[in-house]
């Protein structure tokens, strides 16, 4: 008998080690359900994405990448339409939003561009306004860039800081502090010196500058309202908006560029100093927004 009951006390151990090895494999199982959730939430989802990005990206990282890119664009395309002699800035614009699409669809078959966030959260009309813009903003400044100087370009990219605060206290309410008002006052007067004292002063150059000022600050406070209100990581921005942005240059090309685009030397140099071009464009955009979200 006392066997018997050793027997039975060691069969009940024995059925309560089993229900608690099943307890801790449904304790696993669940971490690991709520493991997979997290990491879906975190890579596919649009607010998941927007969390990487400020993760991996923050503040000083993406105005250090942008500054490093504006600087390279701007030597490659003096280059391309100073000694490649590529005299058309929208169809080089045209190019560069071309290559960035084709990018970004490598980027999406590959499943490695960040999720958009739902569509009704963004209206159409918001995405169109945006695309419109960047094609005015991106045009005239190339537009800017092959009629002025280097520095002088610089001085009316500078402007568009005090362009931008001006417009977000009229059109936002945004209110700036005296110190920010007295610091954009000096820059602005900066900028008008600059202007009036430089050597390679051009008519239609210093135009199209001052034309280029509105839209890139109207561009940058859109994209900056868009990511920060709706969840838009950069990279899912610009595949929504890049189809708009072609339209319109392909509107404005005829308009703006002149004649002879067709017989230009399509040579393997100049052909890859445009590309070397193209992708600069790229990662200015994308740092860019990246810089603004």
């Amino acid at each position: 008998m006392g066997v018997w009951d050793s027997i039975l006390r060691g069969g009940g151990g024995g059925r309560r080690f089993i229900k608690r090895k099943d307890s801790d494999a449904g304790e696993a199982g669940r971490a690991l359900e709520e493991l997979r959730g997290s990491l879906y939430n975190e890579f596919h989802t649009s607010e998941g994405a927007k969390r990487q990005q400020q993760r991996f990206c923050g503040p000083s990282v993406a105005l250090t990448f942008n500054f490093v890119v504006a600087v390279g664009i701007i030597m490659a395309n003096k280059m391309v339409m100073g000694a490649v002699g590529f005299n058309f800035p929208v169809a080089l614009s045209l190019i560069h939003y071309i290559a960035a699409w084709v990018l970004m669809a490598v980027l999406k078959a590959l499943y490695l561009l960040p999720i958009a966030p739902p569509s009704k959260s963004t209206p159409l009309s918001s995405l169109f306004a945006l695309g419109a813009v960047m094609s005015f903003s991106t045009g005239f400044a190339n537009i800017s860039l092959k009629h002025n100087s280097v520095g002088f370009y610089q001085m009316a990219k500078i402007a568009v800081t005090p362009t931008i605060v001006a417009a977000e206290f009229i059109l936002l309410k945004k209110k700036v502090s005296l110190q920010k008002v007295i610091t954009l006052a000096v820059v602005s007067f900066g900028v008008a010196v600059a202007t009036v004292t430089d050597l390679e002063f051009n008519l239609f150059g210093a135009c199209v500058a001052v034309a280029w000022i509105i839209p890139s600050a109207v561009n940058k406070i859109l994209w900056s309202n868009l990511q920060q209100s709706g969840n838009w990581t950069a990279l899912a921005l610009m595949w929504k908006t890049t189809p708009i942005t072609v339209f319109f240059f392909l509107v404005l090309m005829p308009l703006l560029d002149p004649p002879g685009l067709l017989s230009f030397n399509w040579n393997f140099r100049n052909s890859s100093a445009i590309m070397i071009s193209a992708l600069f464009g790229f990662l200015l955009q994308w740092s860019g927004a990246l810089a603004l979200g």
